[in-house]
């Protein structure tokens, strides 16, 4: 008697395994094909020392159609912050750690700061990407330790030296190779340009893996230029000056419902965070380093301050009109349900007026190529609408930025706000949950340690649902601590103030006195999270005098301030 099974001697069964077999293989296939698909595309944007109320969709008056049109459908942040600076801010942004815990900003006799080296264990986003199947592309800014094409991305396009002059294509490169000067150059359009070049590559070559376009403009970061017909569109309309400005845009700023707070007042003895009196004197008769009544400028001065404030919103909307020329593209490929994109700025606007690059010819047509304008501290000002202070302070004007999610395929709300306070240290844990990306528990052989931040995700759903301890910023000595509603806030060499951000969010009630203990708790918290901070880098920490980031003020190298 034969042993062998009476199905498996048959021709017809043998078959029927292959077929079966093979659909087994074809279905698997597929599902990881679908899985792979199903993965969001990402378009992170970052714009450079852009005001919390410029934007229109958070009260501005500049026209941002493309900006306004993700947040019609989708959300706005109205308590998202970043680190006060360019260097940090991007730290933290790819990494998920606050840039003091991977070297890229001051801590003391621990060094760290714009020349700061990341540790082993702290991969960029774009790194952690690549790894799960993502093409990654960078456009613009950098700022970071290392080179993009060493960092996971696919291609680059870096500003370089076109940092100190929007029109010149020297310094910038594209995978290492130099720019091309060409008589209509503008590096803003420059990057945009290359985002969407990457993009229709991808469409041609990559269609089956998932993006991510890092798109980070330098605008609208001095020097104050723009192409000259953008400028015109906003010829005479600052003319009323930044007192006016300021009301107006909190006037729109409540009944959008982004706030709920007092306006702010002018702090008329805060000027530039550094001293440069010579390049004030460069600059000609009609800058002041001052944000004093508007009525008390001089004819000079008030053309002079509105001509550059003009020059700033042709930035934006220059920017803006980059930002569309992307989204089109996004659409053109099928994609923009199923691409989750982020907007922020590093910073708030920017107090600073200095001359650096090739100086400042006073004869130029004002946002020429040959002139170097900062916006200064009055439209600054104006632009952090309706918040304290600037760029490099940790009062809310520095550290408040507008933050735009738009993502069709993965949140179901349309045209909603969000008063979930939140930092640049959730973006990461955010896009690595949508993505499915698990973050790996060593890296570099060496154990990864936990990241301060949440991810956002429960509040793309319902508002109110991410909670922090606390939320820690250290700049300059401009430090600061939020845990709940309260902060505790301090400017470099001043006493501890204390707000009650549910109804103080302009920091004009300093309710310190009155509360000594809660200045205490706070104190606590922000104390101990320096000590584990700086516990954490001790075990990295550079030798001395390296990685250390260059004090800023008069006589001081000015190519460190970004």
């Amino acid at each position: 008697m034969h042993s062998t099974n009476r199905f498996t001697a048959r021709p017809w069964f043998i078959l029927l395994v292959a077929l079966a077999l093979l659909n087994t293989e074809h279905w698997i296939l597929n599902t990881s094909a679908a899985a792979a698909a199903a993965r969001p595309n990402i378009l992170l944007i970052v714009a450079d020392d852009l005001g919390y109320s410029d934007p229109g969709c958070y009260g501005g008056d500049i026209q941002t159609p493309n900006l306004d049109g993700l947040a019609k459908n989708g959300l706005r942040f109205t308590q998202f912050y970043n680190t006060a600076r360019c260097w940090p801010s991007r730290g933290a942004l790819m990494t998920g750690y606050y840039a003091q815990q991977i070297h890229r900003d001051s801590l003391g006799s621990l060094g760290g700061g714009g020349k700061g080296v990341r540790q082993k264990w702290a991969p960029l986003l774009s790194t952690m990407l690549k790894a799960e199947g993502y093409r990654c592309y960078h456009s613009g800014k950098w700022h970071i330790d290392g080179k993009p094409l060493d960092n996971g991305f696919d291609h680059s396009f870096e500003i370089g030296g076109g940092q100190n002059n929007f029109f010149k294509a020297p310094g910038n490169t594209e995978d290492g190779v130099p720019n091309v000067q060409t008589p209509d150059y503008y590096v803003t359009s420059a990057a945009g340009a290359h985002a969407v070049k990457c993009l229709k590559e991808h469409a041609e070559k990559f269609s089956g893996q998932p993006f991510f376009q890092y798109l980070a403009f330098t605008s609208p970061h001095f020097p104050l230029q723009a192409p000259a017909a953008d400028i015109a569109r906003y010829k005479g309309k600052y003319e009323k000056g930044w007192d006016v400005m300021r009301e107006e845009r909190f006037g729109r700023q409540k009944k959008m419902g982004l706030v709920s707070t007092t306006l702010s007042a002018l702090e008329v003895n805060i000027g530039p965070p550094y001293a440069f009196p010579e390049d004030i004197a460069k600059l000609g008769p009609g800058e002041i380093n001052r944000p004093v009544p508007w009525a008390t400028l001089t004819t000079e001065q008030r053309d002079f301050q509105a001509t550059k404030m003009s020059i700033h919103a042709a930035m934006v909307d220059r920017m803006d009109q980059e930002i569309g020329q992307v989204l089109a593209q996004v659409k053109a490929m099928g994609a923009l349900d199923n691409t989750i994109i982020m907007f922020l700025s590093d910073n708030g606007a920017s107090a600073e007026i200095m001359v650096r690059g090739d100086g400042h010819d006073q004869q130029a047509p004002m946002g020429s190529a040959k002139t170097f304008l900062c916006l200064g501290p009055g439209f600054s000002s104006a632009a952090n609408t309706p918040f304290r202070r600037h760029k490099t302070w940790v009062h809310e004007g520095g550290i408040s930025t507008s933050f735009i999610v738009h993502w069709p395929a993965g949140i179901a709300a349309r045209g909603e706000l969000r008063h979930n306070p939140a930092h640049l240290i959730d973006v990461v844990p955010t896009l690595l949950e949508v993505t499915g990306t698990k973050k790996p528990a060593v890296f570099g052989g060496e154990p990864v340690p936990p990241a301060p931040g949440k991810s956002l995700v429960p509040a793309f759903k319902k508002d109110g649902t991410v909670a922090h301890d606390y939320l820690w910023w250290l700049h300059e000595d401009n430090k600061a601590v939020r845990v709940g509603d309260w902060k505790l806030v301090a400017a470099k060499g001043d006493p501890w103030e204390l707000y009650d951000l549910k109804t103080d969010r302009a920091e004009s009630h300093n309710l310190a006195a009155q509360m000594p203990d809660k200045v205490r708790e706070l104190e606590q918290v922000w104390n101990k999270h320096t000590e584990e901070t700086k516990t954490l880098v001790a075990k990295t920490a550079p030798a001395a005098g390296e990685g250390k980031a260059k004090k800023k003020g008069k006589g001081k190298a000015k190519q460190e301030q970004n």
